[in-house]
């Protein structure tokens, strides 16, 4: 019987020596898994709400707060003027840029087509109750100038609300005919009635186009546009430099020279006066000096 006993404690000692072996092999492992996890967390780059819309968005459609929703985007990846919140209170202050305040329940509109989830940005969308279109388009303090275009003043029908032009003035100077630039870089925000910068139909030949300019350009550009033909030039995406005056004219297009004009002084002539009676008689003579 004592023996009996003896074996039921070994027994118990060595199976309560093998779970306490088995529960310390599980602990180190599972604190060797949660050190790498944290390890690798460490590692891995820093991530930022962003603001999204949860449907395709067509130029001009209207959304509210319930067609947005946040997601995680790794920092710095992020596009500039991008929302880290749909909503903020009014008065909060260090908050997340919102696209609604709290108390804020007009739409705002969107400036270009967005697809599913991607971000809304800050120059992409009206302010809330405005819907798009020009007004929308303006920078502050900044006017829409309309000029007019043909197939070859209006660079083919290519040119397409937000791209960059330059304007050149053909007319006449003192009767001789003449190209000048006259402004640089100006952005387009429509062509003819559509400020729509995705519009994908067919490539048409645009009648009017509308750029946005200063008080001062209006002025130019419509003095310009009323005494000679303006064209348009359209500036490229890697454009970085900076253009001087261009004036060009006919003689300097062709390469011709005015011919060089010689004075060719007169001869000297001297003579004397004598007087013969009544009459006065003049006798060539010749020069001393």
């Amino acid at each position: 019987m004592r023996m009996v006993v003896v074996l039921v404690l070994a027994l118990g000692i060595a199976l309560a020596g093998g779970a306490v072996y088995m529960a310390q092999e599980t602990i180190t492992r599972a604190q060797a898994e949660r050190d790498y996890l944290l390890r690798e967390r460490q590692k891995s780059p820093q991530l930022i709400d962003v603001v999204v819309v949860k449907r395709p968005l067509e130029y001009g459609e209207r959304f509210t707060r319930d067609d947005l929703e946040v997601i995680k985007v790794q920092a710095g990846k992020v596009p500039e003027g991008a929302y880290q919140a749909i909503t903020v209170a009014q008065d909060a202050q260090n908050a997340p840029r919102a696209v609604f305040v709290d108390a804020e329940t007009r739409p705002r509109a969107a400036l270009r087509s967005f697809a599913a989830f991607e971000p809304i940005l800050e120059s992409k969308v009206t302010a809330p109750g405005t819907d798009a279109g020009i007004h929308a388009a303006l920078s502050a303090n900044m006017r829409a100038f309309t000029i007019n275009v043909d197939v070859a003043s209006g660079v083919s029908g290519f040119l397409r609300p937000g791209d960059h032009v330059d304007v050149y003035w053909s007319g006449q100077i003192n009767g001789q005919p003449v190209t000048k630039l006259i402004d640089t870089n100006l952005r387009l925000i429509a062509v003819d009635q559509s400020a729509d910068a995705d519009r994908s139909e067919t490539t048409r030949i645009a009648r009017t186009v509308t750029a946005e300019v200063s008080p001062e350009q209006v002025a130019a550009l419509t003095l310009a546009q009323s005494t000679g033909r303006l064209t348009l030039s359209l500036v490229g995406m890697q454009n970085t430099s900076e253009i001087g005056a261009i004036e060009i004219d006919r003689d300097q297009l062709l390469g011709v020279t005015a011919p060089e004009v010689v004075k060719v002084e007169a001869a000297k002539v001297c003579t004397i006066r004598t007087r013969k009676g009544a009459d006065v008689v003049e006798v060539q003579i010749p020069c001393t000096n």
